[in-house]
Parts: C-alpha cells; structure tokens; sequence
C-alpha cells in the first residue's frame, strides 16, 4: 500500500488522494484502488482500471466504400463488428500505431490521415483514451504474415457502417463515435 501524508497529499480535481493500492496488473491494464477526501473532508473510495491507450482507425477508399473487422470478443463473449483498432505501443504515437493496425488487419496502407479525436469510452472507472483517425487515399499492401483465421475483414459502404451504428450492430463505443463524427464530416464536405 502506498501511503501519502496529508502534508504532501496528491490532488486529483476536487479530491485529495488518502491513499492509492495497487490490485492487480499485466501487460495491458493496472487496476488500483484510491481512497480520497473531498473538499468538505468526506472519504470515499474510486477503482480505476488504467490500460493502455489505444487508437481506432476507419479507413475509407474513394467509393465511400470502409473496411471494418469482425473478430470474437472474449469479454462480451461474442464477435464484434469493429473498425480498425489496437494498443498504441510504449514510446509510439497514435499515427504510428493506427498505421501498424491498418496493415496487420487489413493489408492497407493510407496517405491521408484525418484525426479525429479522442475518445474515453468509460470515464467513471476506466482511463484508456482512444485516438481516432479517418484514413484515406488507401492502397493495399502485400501481407508476409499468415492471416489472422480469427479476424474477418468486412468491406462495406459508408452508408451500411452508418446504419450499423443506428440499428447496434456496431456497439464498440470508438468505433461508433468515429463513424457517427465521419458522418458530419462528409454531410459538411457535400455541401461545400
């Protein structure tokens, strides 16, 4: 347990930090445990579950046409229909890791990136930013790896990503914020 005197007590917002424990960790998260005061002097606790930030891609080619994948997803126990995501490596940007998944998921490489934002997909208990970023002018790559028999690669229109997200086909929270951002992007470019 990690103890911190009143004196030289960490401040996080409107809360002092009592003490923070640290519960569990692997490669990909850390979960601790933070006792905190708030300003009337009230003690209560926050879990925060920390894992690695990670980047959500959705490549589009010039028909309007997106690449999403398909791929089992152990903690909600089903596949989920995704765009293009992954963990952005210690010491790597978002760039470089999006730029990674694109041609490891999906043999693409893309000359235009948009970056379109970050995304907390759960911020009472969990930090893990998302980046996000639109890829275009794409051009395919010549995989050396074998293919990934888990992962399938859906090629679909925009509008059918777009209506996915409607109807929760699509529910990976990333994902359907950047499509849904996608959205307003191109209705903003059809109008100039």
């Amino acid at each position: 347990m990690t103890s911190t005197s009143e004196q030289g007590a960490r401040r996080v917002g409107p809360y002092t930090v009592v003490y923070s424990e640290p519960k569990y960790e692997n490669l990909w998260v850390k979960v601790r445990e933070d006792r905190v005061k708030d300003r009337r002097g009230e003690e209560t606790i926050f879990t925060v579950i920390a894992a690695k930030p990670t980047v959500t891609v959705l490549p589009i080619d010039d028909n309007n046409e997106v690449y999403l994948v398909r791929r089992f997803k152990y903690a909600i126990g089903e596949p989920s229909l995704e765009a293009i995501n992954g963990a952005i490596e210690s010491g790597g940007t978002p760039e470089q890791a999006g730029l990674r998944e694109i041609g490891e998921e999906a043999n693409l490489v893309a000359a235009e990136w948009v970056d379109m934002g970050l995304i907390n997909p759960l911020t009472s208990i969990v930090d893990s930013p998302s980046h996000t970023f639109l890829a275009r002018k794409l051009s395919t790559i010549r995989r050396s790896a074998a293919p990934d028999q888990s992962l399938e690669v859906v090629k679909a229109s925009f509008a059918d990503a777009l209506k996915w997200v409607l109807d929760g086909t699509i529910t990976h929270g990333a994902s359907c914020a950047l499509i849904l951002k996608t959205h307003i992007l191109l209705e903003r470019a059809s109008r100039r």
